[in-house]
């Protein structure tokens, strides 16, 4: 058996629906834009530069989910999903997914979005099984805090190897293992698996990537 793991945003995605989520939201005039627009912006650029304080981003991302009925929120989703994420699928992505499909490998998305956002978009891909940040649920309604360990940085690794122990697996199950990502913020699942590809990378991972003689492709072209 073989593993394929495919980050979500700026890989399979040419874009970020954590950040176009809340642009989204405040379109829609759902948040105030004088309010959240700069600290979305600002989040965004700590991530893409590895400083982000993950608990501090998910306080500010996920307490908007609690504000809303499940059902609103699930209507303004549909929207977002249409209009703002498939136009986002980058042109090679469903290619590379079906090529590891083809050949019987286990694939997973493991992305730090939420899987609110992120469950629907994983269904638009084909792709059965996704590790995501989970935002805590009471009574089927957000409370606006996360459960369990962020699916950001080494915590891809926890949760992922905590997804194997439930399926009854391990690292030992896999002959070989993918993992395909852009971002400087997954370097420790790159360097767990066997075969780590840099896909449109940040500058810094491309640079690592270079030195370490991993592939560097694109899905965008």
């Amino acid at each position: 058996m073989k593993l394929a793991l495919f980050d979500l945003d700026n890989t399979l995605l040419a874009g970020d629906s954590d950040f176009q989520w809340a642009q989204f939201l405040i379109e829609q005039q759902v948040l105030d834009r004088e309010v959240y627009e700069a600290r979305n912006i600002e989040f965004y650029e700590q991530y893409k530069a590895g400083t982000l304080d993950i608990h501090e981003f998910l306080d500010f991302q996920l307490k908007p989910l609690s504000r809303h009925p499940r059902e609103q929120l699930n209507t303004w989703r549909s929207d977002f999903i249409e209009r703002k994420i498939a136009p986002l699928i980058a042109p090679g992505a469903r290619e590379l997914i079906a090529r590891h499909q083809a050949e019987k490998d286990l694939c997973i998305i493991i992305t730090a979005t939420n899987s609110f956002v992120t469950a629907p978009i994983a269904r638009m891909l084909g792709i059965d099984h996704l590790i995501a940040t989970e935002p805590e649920q009471k009574n089927g309604e957000f409370t606006g805090r996360v459960t369990g360990i962020p699916s950001f940085q080494a915590g891809k690794i926890t949760r992922l190897e905590q997804w194997l122990d439930a399926h009854n697996l391990t690292w030992l199950s896999f002959l070989q293992s993918w993992f395909y990502s852009d971002s400087l913020n997954d370097l420790p699942l790159l360097k767990r698996v066997t075969h780590p590809v840099a896909v449109d990378p940040d500058a810094t991972l491309h640079e690592h990537a270079k030195k370490s003689g991993w592939p560097i492709i694109s899905l965008r072209q």
